[in-house]
C-alpha cells in the first residue's frame, strides 16, 4: 500500500526530526555546508508529500514491516548528521568519508521516491480517493520550484518525443477558433476530429493551444499525446515513441505494422483510466489508414487530426479560415513594426502589402520580417513582384511564388539565402543539428571551424523568420561551443520553399540536388539515362526501408556534400558512392526507431577526398582497413551509433590511421564501454568529445600520447571512475571538461602538468572528496565551473592560483519523476 510505505505518525516524526537536525547542522557547519544545504533542500521539497500520505494513511491498511527498513534508514541517517558536526578540519580522510556518506544518503531518498514511491502511488492511484488531489497539487508546487530554481532537465533538452510542444509568444485570431474547435472535440459522439487548412494557417499551432487549454488538460490530464506524422508515416516508429514517451520499459520491437496497432490499442486500455487525447499533426491525404488503424473503442478517447486536406470518412471536420483583415494587420504590425508599433511607410502600403499575403499567418510573418526596417522603395518593389496582389492564393504553389519575395531580402546576403535553401536538405518535422550544418558550411562556404559563422547566419534565418533555432541548453561562452546543442527546425512549407527555389534550373545545373524518395519510386529523370553528369554541389537524398541501393547509374564528379536520410534497420550504401571523387562531407542519418545496421561501408575507402564523416543512429559492425587509411579525413562524428563492435574488430595499431584527423564527436554511444588504445595513436588530434556515453568506464593509460590535444570534453560519463595518469601529459591542453561525471571519484596526481589548462568545467562531479595538491601548479588556469559541492575543493588552492575565477552554478535535486 503506497499510505503503508510511510507509516503514519512514527515515520513522519523521525522524518521532521532528520530535517531540523540537518538544517541545523548546515547553519554550523564548515566541512559539509554544500553537502548539507543539498540535502535540505531535498527534504523540504519532498516534506509536503510525507505530510499528506501521512493523513491519508489512516484511511489504508498500513503494514508495519513495510515501514520499518525505512525508518531505520532515517534513523542512521539522524546518527551520521550528527557524527558529521563532530569531524574536525583538518581530518582530511574523514571530511571525505563522512561526505561520501551524505551524498549516499541524499541518493537513498531520491531513489525510495523515485522508485517505490512512483510504482506503489500508481498502484493504489484508486485507494487513495479522498486526498490524491491534494499531493497532486504539492507535487505539482515541487516541481514548479525546482524547475524555475533551475532543476536537472533530460539531457536532450525536451520533456518527452510526444509531449505537447510550445507556442509562439504572439498570437492573433485563434481564440474563436479554439473555443469552437474544443465544443466540436468534446461534445458526444465521434471519436475523430479533422483540423483542416491550408498550409501556413496555424492548424499546428491552434492544436498546441488547444493541448494547452487549462479545460483540456483538467480532462485529459497527463494522457495528451503529441505526434508528428509527415509525408510518409512509419507506424511502427510512432507506436514505439509513444511507449518510450510514458516511460514503457524496454520499448517492444514490432514484427508488422498491424502488430504495433494492436499492441497499441492494449497499451492504451491499461492507461485509460483518465480520458485520452491523441493528436496527429500533418497528416497528409492518403495517410488516411493511419487514423482509422488508431481509432479505437476505449471510453472518453478522441484523436484530434491536422492535415492539408480535407480528411474524408470522419466525424466531425473543423476548417480553420484564414486570418481576417484586421487580424492580419495586426499580426504583420507586430512584426514590421517592432518598435511600439511605429510605421515608417503609409497605411495604404501597409493595408496593400497585407492583403496580398491573402490572411496566411506564415506568409504574413515571413514577408513582415523581410521587408522590417526597409524603406518605403522595397515594400512597393514587393508589391509589383506579386503582379497585382492577389488578395487569396489559389493554392500552395502560389503562396510559394508569394513567400518567395521574402528570399529577395537577402539579395546583399547571398550565403544566408544559400544557407536557407541547404535546410530543404533534411527531412520535414526533424530538427537540424546545428553541428550538422556546421560541418556542411565549413567546406562548401569557408565557414569558421569554430561555429561561428554557422550560428551568426543561422540566427539571422531565425530572425526572419526563415527557420526556428532551439537551444536545449544555455551554451557556454566558448569559442568550440556556438553550435553545441543547438538545433534548426523548419515549417514544412518553407522546407518547400527551399526545394522550389532549388529546382528552377536545369537537373545538370542545379547546385543542389534534393530528392526524396518513396516506396521504391525513383523520380523520372533517375530513371533515363542522363545525357551527361550531374554538377549539383549538394546531394540531398531521403528514403525509407525501400531505397534500391544497386542504383550505380549517377555520375556525380562535382557533389562536395552527401547527405542520406533513411529510416529502416538495415541501410547499404549506394554503388555510385565510389565515383564521388570530390566528396568531402558525408552525413548519414537514420530517422527510424534504434540503430540500423550500415553495410558496404568499404565503398568510403575510394573516397580520397572525404573531409568529414557524420554518422547518426547506425549500428557499424566493423571498420576496414581502407577506411582507416583516408589520408584527408578531418573530423568524424558518431552520434547515438553502436560502435563497440566496430572498435574491438579492427586493427587499431595501423601508424597510419586517419593520419590528419583532428577531431572526433562521441555522444549517447550506449555501447561504449573503454576507449580504444589505439585510437591514441592519432597524434594530431585536437579535439576529442566523448559526451553521454553512460557505459564508459576505462580510458586507457595510451591517452597521454595524445599530446596535441587542445579541447577533452567527457561530459555526463557517469560510469567513468578516474582519468588516466597519463592525462599529464597532454601540456597543450586548454580546455578540460568532466561536468556530470558522478561516478568520478578522483582526479590524477599528475593533473597539475596540464601546464596549458586554462578552463575547467566540473559541475556535478559529487564523488570527488579532493583534488590533488598538484593542481596548485595549474598556473595558466583562469576559468573553474563547477557546482557548490566542488568549489569548496578548490578553496586550499586559492592563494596559488591569483587568476583563477570560480563560477558556481546552482544545483537542485531531479524530481521531475514525482
Amino acid at each position: 500500500m503506497a499510505g503503508a510505505l510511510f507509516g503514519g505518525a512514527a515515520l513522519g516524526a523521525v522524518f521532521g526530526e532528520l530535517l531540523k537536525l540537518v538544517i541545523d547542522a548546515a547553519k554550523q557547519a564548515i566541512n559539509f555546508k554544500s553537502t548539507l544545504n543539498r540535502l535540505e533542500r531535498t527534504l523540504t521539497a519532498i516534506e509536503p508529500v510525507f505530510t499528506e500520505t501521512v493523513k491519508l494513511n489512516k484511511l489504508l491498511d498500513a503494514r508495519k514491516e513495510e515501514t520499518d527498513g525505512f525508518i531505520k534508514h532515517l534513523e542512521d541517517g539522524k546518527a551520521l548528521v550528527e557524527k558529521c558536526s563532530k569531524i574536525k578540519r583538518w581530518n582530511v580522510y574523514d571530511k571525505r568519508n563522512y561526505n561520501e556518506k551524505l551524498n549516499d544518503l541524499h541518493s537513498s531518498l531520491v531513489s525510495f521516491f523515485q522508485i517505490d514511491v512512483q510504482a506503489q502511488l500508481a498502484r493504489d492511484t484508486r485507494k487513495i480517493l479522498l486526498g490524491v488531489n491534494n499531493v497532486d497539487e504539492k507535487v505539482e508546487k515541487i516541481l514548479s520550484i525546482l524547475e524555475n530554481g533551475g532543476g536537472v532537465r533530460h539531457s536532450n533538452g525536451f520533456s518527452g518525443c510526444c509531449g505537447v510542444p510550445g507556442v509562439p509568444g504572439f498570437i492573433v485570431g485563434l481564440d474563436l477558433p479554439l473555443e469552437e474547435l474544443k465544443v466540436m472535440l468534446l461534445k458526444d459522439g465521434g471519436s475523430v476530429v479533422v483540423l483542416s487548412a491550408p498550409g501556413g494557417c496555424g492548424k499546428t499551432t491552434l492544436a498546441k493551444m488547444l493541448c494547452r487549454d487549462e479545460e483540456i488538460k483538467a480532462i485529459y490530464e497527463a494522457n495528451i499525446f503529441f505526434v508528428n506524422v509527415s509525408k510518409t508515416p512509419n507506424i511502427r516508429v510512432i507506436v514505439q515513441n509513444l511507449f518510450q514517451h510514458t516511460g514503457y520499459h524496454p520499448v517492444p520491437e514490432f514484427q508488422s505494422d498491424d502488430d504495433a496497432i494492436n499492441k497499441l490499442e492494449i497499451w492504451l486500455k491499461q492507461i485509460g483510466q483518465h480520458p485520452l487525447l491523441l493528436v496527429l499533426d500533418d497528416v497528409w491525404s492518403g495517410s488516411e489508414s493511419l487514423v482509422h488503424n488508431s481509432k479505437f473503442q476505449i471510453p472518453g478517447y478522441k484523436i484530434l487530426v491536422t492535415s492539408r486536406s480535407d480528411l474524408p470518412g470522419f466525424d466531425s471536420t473543423y476548417k480553420l479560415k484564414l486570418l481576417n483583415h484586421q487580424n492580419a494587420v495586426t499580426l504583420f504590425r507586430h512584426i514590421a513594426f517592432p518598435q511600439n508599433g511605429s510605421t515608417y511607410v503609409s497605411d495604404d502600403l501597409v493595408d496593400k502589402v497585407v492583403r496580398g499575403c491573402g490572411g496566411f499567418p506564415l506568409a504574413l510573418e515571413v514577408v513582415a520580417r523581410s521587408l522590417c526596417n526597409k524603406p518605403e522603395v522595397k515594400w512597393k518593389s514587393t508589391l509589383r513582384k506579386w503582379s497585382g496582389g492577389q488578395s487569396i492564393f489559389g493554392s500552395n504553389s502560389d503562396l510559394l511564388k508569394r513567400l518567395q519575395t521574402s528570399l529577395d531580402a537577402l539579395e546583399e546576403m547571398p550565403i544566408v539565402k544559400e544557407c536557407f535553401l541547404d535546410l530543404g536538405s533534411f527531412p520535414e518535422d526533424q530538427r537540424i543539428p546545428a553541428s550538422t550544418l556546421m560541418d556542411m558550411w565549413v567546406e562548401m562556404y569557408d565557414f569558421y571551424e569554430d561555429g561561428s559563422d554557422t550560428f551568426e547566419y543561422l540566427d539571422e534565418l531565425s530572425t526572419r523568420n526563415l527557420a526556428n533555432l532551439i537551444l536545449t541548453r544555455k551554451v557556454a561562452n566558448e569559442v568550440d561551443d556556438y553550435c553545441t546543442e543547438q538545433f534548426v527546425t523548419q515549417h514544412d512549407l518553407l522546407r518547400e520553399l527551399a526545394i522550389y527555389e532549388s529546382s528552377q534550373e536545369l537537373m545538370e545545373q542545379r547546385p543542389r540536388l534534393i530528392v526524396d524518395i518513396s516506396a521504391n519510386n525513383l523520380p523520372r529523370w533517375w530513371r533515363g539515362k542522363m545525357q551527361q553528369p550531374i554538377n549539383a554541389r549538394l546531394l540531398s537524398i531521403s528514403t525509407d526501408e525501400t531505397f534500391p541501393s544497386s542504383c550505380c547509374d549517377l555520375e556525380l564528379p562535382e557533389v562536395e556534400v552527401l547527405i542520406l536520410n533513411f529510416r529502416t534497420r538495415n541501410f547499404t550504401l549506394p554503388q555510385f558512392i565510389k565515383g564521388m571523387d570530390a566528396l568531402k562531407v558525408l552525413i548519414i542519418t537514420n530517422y527510424g526507431f534504434g540503430s540500423a545496421e550500415l553495410n558496404n561501408l568499404l565503398l568510403l575507402g575510394y573516397l580520397s577526398n572525404l573531409k568529414r564523416i557524420r554518422f547518426e543512429h547506425v549500428s557499424i559492425s566493423s571498420l576496414g582497413t581502407s577506411i582507416l587509411e583516408l589520408q584527408n579525413l578531418t573530423k568524424i562524428s558518431l552520434i547515438m551509433c553502436e560502435i563497440g563492435k566496430a572498435f574491438q574488430n579492427c586493427t587499431l595499431e595501423l601508424p597510419s590511421i586517419w593520419p590528419n584527423l583532428v577531431q572526433i564527436d562521441i555522444d549517447c554511444c550506449e555501447d561504449l564501454v573503454e576507449f580504444p588504445a589505439g585510437v591514441c595513436n592519432i597524434i594530431n588530434l585536437k579535439k576529442l568529445k566523448i559526451t553521454s556515453c553512460h557505459e564508459l568506464c576505462v580510458l586507457p593509460q595510451e591517452f597521454g600520447k595524445l599530446t596535441n590535444l587542445e579541447v577533452l570534453r567527457l561530459h555526463y560519463c557517469k560510469k567513468l571512475p578516474e582519468l588516466p595518469q597519463s592525462i599529464g601529459n597532454l601540456q597543450k591542453l586548454e580546455l578540460l571538461d568532466i561536468s556530470d561525471c558522478s561516478g568520478l571519484n578522483k582526479m590524477p596526481t599528475q593533473m597539475g602538468e596540464l601546464c596549458g589548462l586554462r578552463t575547467l568545467h566540473m559541475r556535478g562531479c559529487r564523488g570527488l572528496g579532493e583534488l590533488p595538491p598538484s593542481v596548485k601548479k595549474l598556473g595558466q588556469l583562469k576559468d573553474v565551473i563547477c557546482d557548490e559541492d566542488t568549489a569548496c575543493l578548490w578553496e586550499p588552492y586559492k592563494s596559488y592560483l591569483t587568476n583563477l575565477k570560480l563560477t558556481v552554478l546552482k544545483e537542485y535535486p531531479n524530481l521531475r519523476w514525482l
